[in-house]
């Protein structure tokens, strides 16, 4: 089994599991080994989070299929565990699709997943959202299906139906993306606790949760997602946006004082940085090699 089968069979496991995966959303390689020293399972890789820290732009479709494939190579390379990427809408037709799984594939990713909006798409808790028609996105999930060289490689397929035309067509479209092949389905925005429940119950495929802080869904303790029938919930950008907090401050105070030395409990240790970076590890290569 080589290492990448073996990251794809595990996070295809965790999703078939009993217990629901747990998955915070990374944005880089730094934030990736937080994740995975934190202890959990697998990471998740946001197309929010590369746009808005790579560019500096909101999550409206600017973030291009190369830029995404490098974070994934380079959060791949640094971390065990396996990776579930974001894929927007594709970065285009079924054709493209089929370009995209191969190159994320490639990359080292162990699943992806493939919303049926419109380009350029949204993030799924922005407003004024539309959707490509469902028949041009089971075309879609068919191509992510037939392009994956692993079997064992995870497709899912978000649908944002629920937000253009409501819970009833977001589940029709699910149940016709599930008979194409989806391996996992992912209805973005449910707006309570019944429509959770409804999505999980109604969907003939693992259903997967997106916690969103002052997003359109309840926030939910992973256990409590876990009753309502979820496979997996993600937390897609919540380090991110925590360190966003923390950047304002520290620049706010070195522009106010023009020190740092009254706020080093707020500020990484060289200890952490170094255990974060595994400097231990390249020391030793440099001694080994010298």
């Amino acid at each position: 089994m080589t290492e990448s089968h073996g990251r794809h069979r595990h996070l295809r496991e965790s999703i078939e599991s009993d217990e629901i995966a747990v998955l915070p959303g990374c944005y880089d390689a730094l934030s990736a080994k937080v994740v995975e020293k934190a202890g959990f399972d697998a990471v998740y890789l946001s197309g929010a989070g590369v746009s808005n820290t790579k560019l500096g732009i909101a999550d409206t479709g600017f973030t291009t299929q190369t830029e995404m494939r490098e974070q994934i190579e380079y959060v791949t390379d640094a971390v065990d565990v396996p990776l579930f990427s974001d894929a927007d809408e594709g970065y285009g037709n079924a054709l493209h699709v089929r370009r995209t799984v191969r190159a994320y594939e490639k990359a080292g990713a162990s699943a992806l997943h493939l919303e049926d909006q419109s380009f350029p798409k949204k993030c799924g808790h922005f407003e004024g959202k539309e959707l490509i028609d469902a028949t041009e996105m089971v075309r879609k999930v068919e191509a992510a299906v037939d392009a994956r060289r692993d079997d064992d490689f995870v497709v899912c397929a978000r649908t944002d139906a629920r937000a253009v035309e409501g819970v009833e067509a977001a589940i029709e479209r699910a149940n016709a993306y599930a008979d194409a092949g989806a391996d996992l389905i992912f209805p973005e925005a449910p707006q309570d606790e019944s429509e959770m429940r409804r999505f999980a119950d109604e969907i003939d495929a693992p259903v997967m949760a997106n916690m969103v802080e002052y997003g359109k869904t309840p926030m939910l303790p992973a256990d409590r997602i876990e009753e309502l029938g979820f496979a997996l919930v993600i937390f897609p950008n919540s380090l991110m946006r925590a360190s966003m907090v923390t950047m304002v401050e520290m620049a706010d105070h070195i522009r106010e004082t023009g020190t740092t030395g009254d706020v080093l409990d707020d500020i990484a240790s060289f200890e952490l940085r170094n255990d974060l970076t595994d400097y231990d590890r390249v020391k030793a290569l440099e001694e080994r090699y010298s």
